[in-house]
């Protein structure tokens, strides 16, 4: 079912930031090659004749399953001899454009961005067709000047961005709290301080910020500047799970090519799967590909801790989808969405039950 309603400004804002908030490796490009486990297996075979896929993933330790799965060549493995291309991004927004443009065919996302794209686009860019990871975010912040949660009130919090899975989090937060603040300023009985995750360790350490609501490894970041952590998000959710990384795909990629599409999410139930099985030894591939696209690897100072903090799920938590785009109307960054069809789970859980796993549900948010 196409999605009738539409975003307001602030989300039109967000799709239309620059592309300078991509990674140094670049829109649609590859990041550098350093992995001898990318290679393709002599002997091996195209999936129906394709050439190659292009897998987009953000720089961070919730797109791990995208970070150990191509570190451990996984996803290389899955794909035979179509060969598996990656494109970092710092950014939703950025991620969603380049899925529309075709400079990335299948991508791990936050829920936001993919809320966004596919009301954008009247329901026909994109489908969610796999979890990836819950958890990992919270409220860091100064405790010289903030002893407890009341004292949010009258203080600068950042968030990543304007109408972001955090930003919309903390939104909703602070209305629980009954405070008031006008979301697309952030003005209000808190000030709301939107702070590229690159640039929030450093605004913490200058005093012009007093805390943060971010993802991992940002809120670890700040806890090494002398930061607390006084609030984790699983903590305000059922069974302390949400989501915050999906797996996406253009519907035209997937009508086109469901064995690859196949193969990938076969790649990322692996790659959860060792994940799972071996945290220290995962951990430490994740580091390596972080240093691989970025250049730097993560201190044990920042890794350790926010690793972890994150789950790493095959279910998409889709109820939880649901309610974070509940939040983001209630925040007044977004109309009454029509999300029906935002999900494809049929390869999922193809996958799923080839491995003896049990099905995930689409909480009525599934193509008819």
């Amino acid at each position: 079912m196409p999605a009738t309603s539409v975003l307001r400004s602030a989300f039109a804002v967000i799709a239309a930031l620059p592309l300078l908030t991509l990674a140094a490796c670049g829109y649609g490009s590859d990041a550098k090659d350093t992995n001898a486990n990318e290679k393709v297996a002599a002997g091996s075979q195209k999936i129906d004749g394709l050439d190659s896929v292009k897998i987009g993933y953000f720089g961070n330790l919730t797109h791990a399953t995208a970070l150990v799965g191509r570190q451990q060549g996984i996803f290389q493995k899955e794909l035979g001899a179509t060969k598996a291309s990656y494109a970092t991004f710092n950014a939703g927004p950025s991620e969603i454009e380049a899925l529309n443009a075709g400079s990335i065919d299948i991508g791990w996302i936050g829920p936001s961005p993919a809320i966004n794209g596919y009301t954008k686009s009247a329901g026909k860019s994109l489908r969610i067709v796999g979890g990836s990871a819950s958890g990992g975010v919270k409220l860091v912040v100064d405790p010289d000047k903030i002893k407890s949660l009341k004292d949010i009130k009258g203080k600068k919090i950042a968030t990543p961005q304007l109408g972001n899975t955090q930003d919309v989090a903390f939104l909703n937060w602070i209305a629980e709290q009954g405070w008031k603040v006008d979301a697309q300023s952030g003005k209000g009985d808190v000030t709301v301080v939107r702070s590229d995750n690159k640039v929030t360790p450093d605004a913490f350490k200058a005093g012009s910020i007093d805390g943060a609501w971010v993802p991992e490894p940002t809120a670890s970041k700040l806890v090494a500047e002398g930061g607390k952590a006084i609030l984790d998000e699983a903590t305000l959710w059922p069974d302390k799970k949400f989501v915050i990384t999906n797996i996406i795909v253009s519907q035209k990629f997937l009508k086109e090519h469901p064995k690859v599409v196949e193969a990938v999410l076969t790649g990322s139930v692996e790659a959860n799967k060792w994940i799972n099985a071996n945290p220290d030894k995962a951990k430490a591939a994740a580091n390596k590909q972080l240093e691989a696209d970025s250049g730097k690897a993560l201190p044990a100072a920042v890794l350790d801790p926010a690793w972890t903090s994150i789950q790493f799920t095959d279910d998409p938590l889709a109820a939880t989808l649901g309610t974070e785009a509940d939040h983001a109307v209630k925040a007044g960054l977004l109309e009454k969405p029509d999300l029906a069809g935002i999900y494809d789970l049929t390869l999922l859980n193809k996958v799923l039950k080839a491995q003896g796993g049990s099905a995930v549900d689409d909480a009525g948010l599934g193509v008819g």
